[in-house]
């Protein structure tokens, strides 16, 4: 498979981007066999994750000048969050190279706790974001690109065929996709990434217009909506916002806290040596609001249509209104403000969106210390949108009704660029791998936390707008920030979706953590030794390697190179990540149990098409639950909301059985 590359690059105007960016378009008569709608965060790394599998792509999407746009806040990672990008890097994906070049402030939450909390985030320029993200895709190898908006999808209901993923039943299968023109190409499987493009509206005030993003017109109710919803799809609708944009040269950072980027920044990207812009981070500035704030936004929520509770917006990420209701006694919350880029004085006030009236906007602002005199160079506004019930797919990512139809992104439940393109690299990897009849790639729980994001989506759905956090994974010990690699490369590799390059340095990575480990265990020295070199261990009269002695809090990288300096033979960056191996050991040999445990179940497989009236001592509520989500796997049902020890144990029997029945076989 041909290596992708980024070359290193600084400043580039929008004007010097666009002009000199080329792609490909659909030739007359090529034959495709994965389209992918949609062209963000999740159908950049499906169109990318296809084409890998050798499956010929074809990325669809309305505008081609707005694939790479950063659509609301200009950052990426976070907690939970910088561990899928890691992700999204270890299957070959190609968002964590962009960020390492267009980042232009790198900082490493939760420094101060440990290594499995421990969040990746960057600032991103957004012309150098959309300039790198564009190359990447427009001269992707075996992926094509055209201008169109997809109205419908084209189905086969004589030839279903065999589940990429899990033999079941179908109400059709993809045959193709029929665009607003009437053209019609045909396709073997198809990704929608549609973002809150799918039957979207804005909200300013009482205003309302369909769009998906400000200025960008949205998929209409009457076209794909439409289409999933004839092929009974139960559709839900979400809502999503985005602050006011501000003029920084309005603004008083005086007497605001500065944050400034890490001075040894991390890449997001293990093909990365380093960050692009190392040398001329910018800085972040912290404000809050005021109770003043706070009553000009109460005294207008009745301006606001978006604030209705009919339609769930996201807990994790609420806009200023949701916050001044669920939280009266607060006084204030903090504001971040973020600088979109190097040739921009526009500012991205992180932490109050809004939906209110422009004026009212405006108002609410200007309480908030050091915005005294700011000017608005946009509003902001809210977007509600249509999602599927996230419980209709299986864990690849197509759906149970529909073979060769996968769905990525915020059409799931979904919220943050982040979440998208982790959904986007496994639902066009696995629409690739299903064209050209080949097994699917599945991550679970125990692999990642797209795994762990999966499994949530699939055998809960989501009320509200999810997002990532560390907290919802039972294994974060073992999935961490460092070590998405060593989880998912392999993995990608027996896919066919990791080229020569990576695999080349994933295997110098491994050989120099096992390296590390080597050198550290062949240096063992009494207590009364250590304590000659400064170490202080329990004098018990045992010897003690290098390697025991990260389990002392106060031993780090630096100090191991002073005590051990033969550790120099190996890469900083890899011996760093030992030494949170080494750190972590016992209780990874606690959770290792756990995830026997875990696996054990998982491969307890259910049919997707089992007839729970004909398993006994069941209620009528559960058996509702399990037709609904359908689980794949006794893990999976145990996780589903519901589900009573009693029919746990039916199904239990169920799969004993049946695994009984094979083995005759």
């Amino acid at each position: 498979m041909p290596a992708f590359h980024l070359e290193k690059g600084h400043k580039a105007s929008q004007e010097n981007i666009c002009s000199a960016l080329t792609y490909r378009t659909l030739t007359s008569g090529s034959g495709h066999l994965v389209c992918i709608i949609g062209g963000g965060h999740a159908g950049c790394e499906a169109a990318a994750g296809a084409a890998r599998t050798g499956a010929r792509t074809l990325l669809l999407t309305s505008k081609l000048d707005t694939i790479g746009e950063l659509s609301c806040n200009p950052s990426y990672g976070g907690v939970g969050k910088g561990t899928l990008v890691r992700e999204v890097d270890a299957l070959g994906g190609v968002c964590a190279e962009v960020v390492d070049q267009a980042g232009c402030q790198f900082h490493m939450l939760n420094r101060s706790k440990g290594p499995a909390v421990w969040g990746p985030r960057a600032q991103i320029d957004r012309t150098l974001y959309k300039h790198h993200m564009q190359k990447a895709i427009f001269n992707y190898p075996n992926l094509e690109l055209r201008a169109a908006s997809v109205f419908d999808l084209v189905f086969n209901h004589d030839e279903l065929g065999p589940s990429s993923s899990l033999a079941s039943p179908r109400w059709g299968k993809v045959a193709g996709v029929k665009l607003d023109s009437g053209d019609v190409i045909s396709c073997s499987s198809v990704v929608i990434c549609t973002g809150t493009f799918l039957s979207g509206e804005i909200h300013i005030g009482l205003e309302t217009h369909p769009a998906g993003r400000l200025n960008d017109p949205a998929s209409p109710p009457a076209g794909l909506s439409a289409s999933l919803k004839q092929a009974q799809f139960k559709l839900g609708r979400l809502k999503t916002g985005t602050p006011p944009r501000l003029d920084g040269k309005t603004i008083d950072f005086s007497a605001m806290e500065a944050q400034e980027g890490d001075v040894n920044p991390e890449p997001f990207s293990y093909l990365s040596e380093g960050v692009a812009n190392v040398d001329r981070q910018l800085r972040c500035y912290k404000t809050h609001t005021t109770p003043q704030t706070h009553r000009i936004v109460r005294d207008n929520l009745h301006q606001s249509i978006h604030i209705r509770e009919t339609v769930k917006g996201p807990r994790y990420c609420p806009s200023i209104e949701a916050k001044v209701i669920r939280f009266p006694q607060r006084d204030g919350h903090v504001v971040w403000l973020e600088p979109e880029g190097y040739d921009s004085d526009v500012i991205y006030p992180n932490g109050i969106s809004c939906h209110l009236p422009p004026d009212i906007q405006l108002q609410m602002l200007r309480s908030i210390p050091g915005l005294e005199k700011a000017e608005m160079t946009k509003c902001g506004y809210g977007v509600e949108y249509d999602c599927v019930d996230a419980r209709e797919l299986m864990p690849t990512l197509e759906t149970k009704r529909i073979g060769g139809l996968y769905l990525a992104g915020q059409i799931n439940g979904t919220t943050g660029y982040e979440e998208a393109a982790a959904q986007g690299v496994l639902a066009g990897i696995n629409a690739g791998l299903g064209a050209l009849s080949k097994p699917p790639l599945i991550v679970t729980r125990a692999d990642g936390f797209v795994g762990v994001m999966v499994d949530d989506l699939v055998t809960k759905g989501a009320e509200e707008p999810y997002r990532m956090f560390t907290s919802r994974s039972e294994y974060r010990l073992t999935i961490r920030a460092d070590n998405a690699d060593l989880r998912l490369t392999g993995k990608g590799k027996e896919a066919g979706v990791i080229s020569d390059e990576r695999w080349s340095v994933f295997e110098s990575v491994r050989g120099e953590l096992e390296k590390s480990k080597e050198i550290m265990e062949s240096v063992a020295l009494s207590p009364h030794g250590w304590a000659k070199m400064g170490v202080t261990v329990q004098q018990d009269g045992i010897k003690r390697s290098a390697y025991d002695l990260l389990r002392l809090p106060e031993m780090t990288s630096e100090r191991l190179l002073e005590l051990v300096p033969t550790l120099y033979q190996v890469s900083r960056r890899s011996l760093n990540r030992a030494v949170i191996e080494g750190q972590y050991r016992s209780h990874l040999r606690r959770q290792a149990d756990d995830l026997r445990t875990f696996m054990a179940d998982e491969t307890l497989s259910l049919p997707i098409d089992l007839d729970y009236d004909t398993i006994p001592n069941m209620s009528e509520e559960v058996r509702q639950r399990l037709r609904r989500v359908r689980p794949v796997s006794i893990g999976a049902a145990k996780r589903m909301e519901g589900m009573t020890p009693a029919s746990l144990v039916m199904l239990l029997r169920y799969a004993d059985r049946a695994r009984m029945a094979e083995a005759v076989i």
